[in-house]
């Protein structure tokens, strides 16, 4: 019976320690709320607003009749930018899938008995590809079925649909990049979090701070020898994508290399900021996956970001792997278009300076 009151003492010591801390009642109690509610409204396989584009003329009736037909199912959406051609929507990631019509127009055409529309769709992402072709075959015969009832014939109509950059559909395609990212987005995160709470453990930040150099030296030394560790952790995930996976690399090594710098930037910039937070490598390490968790969700890497509530959209599109399994994806499947690369590239670059100038700040704070 002696036992219970040393027992109850250590549990009220180890309760007391475990949540004196503000930043680990943080990470304990807030983290699991923040997570599930984010994880509620992100975890959907159904695929909604899907970016349609449509070639027809302004006078044929009938085509502007089906083309509504799409727009008013619920499942397609208008194109917010233009581009050129089919190829240009689909390739620089303008709309999911691109509607032709008929040379000469869908209404001459259906009264020849020739009518032929073509869909082309993306299918970088094979079960997308796959909902997107099953949902446009069911609106073209709905809307032949309503056009034309049983009592009156209807006229012959081919539905032809081309997939373009997996041909085979392989959903590896896909995911592999997206995975990619994942990895290197947790080893670079990792190793820059604990290695700055590491010395705040053993008692080694004191002498760093007490050198004759600046914050900012200070955040540049610590952060670009974990930059070169996690490029070459970029180039071994990649290379194992390509020649394991057999994912194709149809674009340019410079382009890719370039990101993987700036996105490897990013993270390790991440990472250090989140060590300056964390008092220890506990700390440290619950806060890197509190960051990681959430951003491998938000991503879109398995979940289509189209599909997000608006809120939890905003959340998505301020998130780094967000942009970079885009140009991963666009490098190695679509050969890479230069707009959407350097586009997110630069949004890239904008959010590493970003987090940097707080990690300096909070740094200066932290010594202060």
């Amino acid at each position: 019976m002696k036992r219970f009151p040393v027992l109850a003492g250590f549990f009220k010591k180890e309760f007391i320690q475990a949540l004196r801390d503000p930043v680990m009642r943080l990470l304990l109690l807030a983290a699991p709320v923040i997570q599930l509610t984010i994880y509620g409204y992100v975890i959907s396989n159904e695929f909604k607003n899907i970016t349609l584009a449509a070639f027809f003329a302004p006078t044929d009736a009938v085509a502007r009749q089906l083309v509504d037909h799409f727009f008013t199912s619920n499942w397609f959406v208008r194109p917010s930018r233009t581009a050129a051609t089919p190829n240009d929507y689909l390739r620089s990631g303008k709309a999911d899938a691109v509607l032709l019509m008929p040379t000469g127009g869908l209404t001459k055409a259906l009264g020849r008995g020739t009518a032929k529309v073509q869909l082309l769709v993306n299918a970088e992402n094979a079960n997308k590809a796959r909902s997107v072709e099953a949902y446009a075959a069911a609106i073209v015969r709905q809307f032949m079925a309503d056009r034309f009832p049983s009592t009156v014939p209807a006229p012959p109509l081919s539905f032809d649909v081309r997939v373009l950059f997996n041909p085979t559909m392989e959903t590896s395609y896909f995911m592999v990049p997206g995975v990619m990212t994942m990895l290197i987005c947790l080893a670079t995160v990792l190793m820059t979090g604990i290695s700055l709470a590491r010395e705040k453990e053993l008692g080694t930040f004191e002498t760093t701070i007490a050198a004759p150099i600046s914050k900012s030296q200070i955040i540049l030394g610590k952060t670009i020898p974990y930059a070169v560790l996690g490029l070459f952790n970029a180039t071994l995930i990649i290379t194992a994508g390509v020649v394991l996976f057999g994912v194709p690399l149809r674009g340019s090594l410079l382009l890719m290399a370039v990101a993987a710098l700036v996105f490897v930037a990013t993270t390790v910039c991440t990472g250090t900021l989140i060590s300056t937070v964390a008092k220890n490598q506990q700390q440290a390490m619950m806060g890197s996956f509190l960051f990681i968790f959430p951003a491998f969700l938000l991503s879109g890497v398995f979940f289509p970001i189209e599909n997000m509530p608006v809120a939890i959209r905003i959340l998505a599109y301020a998130d780094p792997l967000t942009y970079f399994v885009r140009i991963l994806r666009n490098i190695m499947l679509k050969g890479a278009n230069p707009q959407l690369v350097w586009t997110n590239v630069g949004i890239l670059a904008v959010i590493a300076f970003a987090i940097l100038e707080i990690t300096i700040r909070r740094l200066h704070q932290t010594l202060d």
